[in-house]
């Protein structure tokens, strides 16, 4: 009977987790594709459904870039098959999975955005932490004095980059599972010379594409950004309920 009862415990234990799917408050969901995971060429579409309903296309896709090397498999909310390749930081590649998306930053006093999306106007004393040997590796810090430290000044946010003068947070190695070195600071931010530059891990598009994108984001709606290969995308697809 005590063997029996072990004998349990081990087919409990071994049993397979419930398959990942999409959050069932999830009613907004950005979905990227590239080609392959060398690609730093994404195609964007923003999908939305009622609650237990379809998923349908708000309007047409439109085009964005990439990391440098293409993509990674990111930390998020998805599983991560094993032995798969996972990002660190420098190796320009954008995360790969399913993400929460954060608030919104930029050098305007104000934007056009849900009520409830927390928007930053961006001034010398906001930090952002990318080097992974800090506490604060991969967090936000807005500071109540102009950076002194060498740390603080690599930190600030706002370096005079029109790229960066807006941009929306996507949840990747994000607080409070932030596992050092697994990268930093990726966002949705503005592409540079006119989409003809990849990226260091960010996802970027046309400015009058990000600005419509985070004005449509309802954080109440449990907004998800879904980046994958073509291939990847079309083997989770069923498994995951991706629109």
């Amino acid at each position: 009977m005590q063997r029996s009862f072990f004998l349990l415990l081990c087919v409990l234990a071994c049993a397979p987790a419930r398959a990942f799917e999409l959050p069932a408050q999830s009613t907004q969901v950005l979905v990227g594709t590239a080609a392959d995971w060398n690609s730093s060429y994404v195609k964007l579409t923003l999908y939305e459904r009622q609650p237990g309903g379809p998923w349908a296309a708000t309007g047409a896709a439109w085009s964005g870039r990439l990391g440098k090397s293409g993509l990674v498999w990111g930390r998020g909310l998805h599983p991560i098959p094993a032995g798969a390749k996972i990002k660190t930081e420098g190796d320009k590649r954008a995360p790969a999975g399913v993400f929460d998306l954060g608030g919104a930053w930029g050098y305007a006093p104000t934007i056009q955005k849900a009520p409830s999306l927390n928007y930053v106007q961006v001034t010398s004393r906001d930090l952002w932490f990318e080097d992974a040997a800090s506490p604060l590796y991969n967090q936000y810090l807005r500071i109540d004095h102009e950076p002194r430290t060498a740390e603080e000044k690599k930190a600030q946010m706002k370096q005079d980059d029109y790229a960066h003068s807006l941009k929306l947070f996507i949840a990747h190695n994000a607080y409070p599972r932030i596992q050092p070195g697994a990268g930093s600071s990726i966002f949705f931010h503005i592409w540079r010379n006119g989409g003809n530059s990849p990226t260091a891990g960010c996802t970027t598009m046309a400015e009058e594409n990000l600005k419509r994108l985070i004005a449509s984001v309802v954080p109440e709606r449990r907004p998800l950004y879904v980046l994958l290969p073509e291939a990847e995308y079309a083997r989770y697809r069923a498994e995951w309920k991706l629109p």
